[in-house]
């Protein structure tokens, strides 16, 4: 595991721009896992504001709300569109979002030969996509019930409207398939589950725990969300360095 801590969450988005944007230099096919949210929009502008040329990527999203009507707004599906496909180039063909029961995902993903870098992004309670505390480190993708957290976490692109209690989500075990996986986090409220994900037991507790189990994993934080890690023996060997991701 390469961890990479970095003073500004502006630093984690460049570092991670970075990281892509080599990837795609020698792969400009290359088969990207998004995930959405907050904590990696930025790495996504600034890929977007780069040189690099983007648009022969394919984009796999991690998850994707159950029971929204086609186009919401909030749905994972408009914010790949509006937030990535959309400034990169991206033809619609090229993107898969979950739907249904997961099958198509798993079948998609299959046909593209692979995930190559799954980038990733941790809940205040350790899940994973939407793989909440409890769930198998063998899944697959599948719909699940979301924990109030989540929902309260995920409000504000719903402006007050219920978030859905539902949502299609890859399992842990599908993403423990990509090649390369990138986990990153920013701010101290992230700090406790980055510590018990990097640190503590691989375990259904912490479904971000699995990425231990990954042979191949950069993390990249900044400053506050490496916080819980002092003293666990983690940071001796980390990275400040702008661009070091030899795993990867």
């Amino acid at each position: 595991m390469d961890v990479v801590v970095l003073d500004r969450p502006e630093d984690v988005a460049d570092h991670v721009a970075a990281l892509i944007s080599r990837l795609v230099e020698r792969d400009p096919r290359l088969v990207i896992g998004v995930a959405t949210g907050g904590t990696p929009l930025p790495a996504y502008r600034a890929l977007a504001r780069g040189s690099v040329d983007l648009s022969g990527v394919r984009l796999v999203a991690l998850d994707e709300y159950v029971g929204l009507p086609p186009g919401h707004p909030a749905s994972y599906a408009a914010y790949v569109e509006r937030e990535i496909a959309g400034p990169w180039g991206v033809p619609a063909a090229q993107v898969v979002v979950p739907q249904g029961s997961g099958d198509d995902v798993e079948r998609r993903i299959a046909e593209l030969g692979g995930v190559d870098v799954q980038l990733l992004g941790i809940g205040r309670n350790g899940h994973l996509a939407f793989n909440e505390p409890g769930s198998a480190m063998d899944s697959r993708a599948r719909v699940v019930a979301l924990s109030e957290s989540t929902r309260q976490d995920n409000a504000a692109p719903f402006g007050g409207a219920a978030v859905p209690t539902h949502a299609v989500t890859q399992g842990i075990g599908t993403l423990l398939e990509a090649r390369g996986l990138v986990l990153l986090a920013t701010g101290v409220a992230k700090a406790d589950a980055v510590a018990a994900a990097l640190t503590g037991p691989v375990s259904p507790d912490c479904p971000a725990s699995a990425v231990q189990r990954h042979p191949r994993v950069t993390v990249v934080l900044d400053r506050p969300a490496a916080s819980a890690l002092a003293g666990r023996g983690l940071l001796e060997g980390a990275s400040s360095q702008r661009v070091h991701h030899p795993q990867l």
